[in-house]
């Protein structure tokens, strides 16, 4: 078996809210996709990736953000990964 690895940064922590940034990484060596190599996000939400079957695994954890920061630049932080596994 083998991983396919789809990284989802969403509008909020709601798996059903717009897609914002992402990345994709396939361990079949059957693609070679990069960051930055399309316009439009492979899924609309992180919901429809969960419709077409990949596997959510990991979603990060929701951190208040600390008085006075609310409006710092800092990592994207609805960061939702799933998995496909392929044989």
């Amino acid at each position: 078996m083998k991983q396919q690895v789809l990284v989802l940064y969403l509008a909020t922590s709601a798996l059903d809210s717009k897609v914002v940034g992402w990345a994709n990484y396939d361990g079949t060596g059957r693609t070679n996709p990069t960051t930055g190599d399309s316009d439009e996000p492979p899924y609309e939400s992180g919901l429809h990736a969960l419709h077409d079957g990949w596997r959510l695994f990991q979603a990060s954890q929701l951190i208040p953000p600390y008085p006075g920061v609310e409006y710092d630049t800092s990592f994207m932080k609805h960061e939702f990964f799933f998995e496909k596994l392929e044989s």
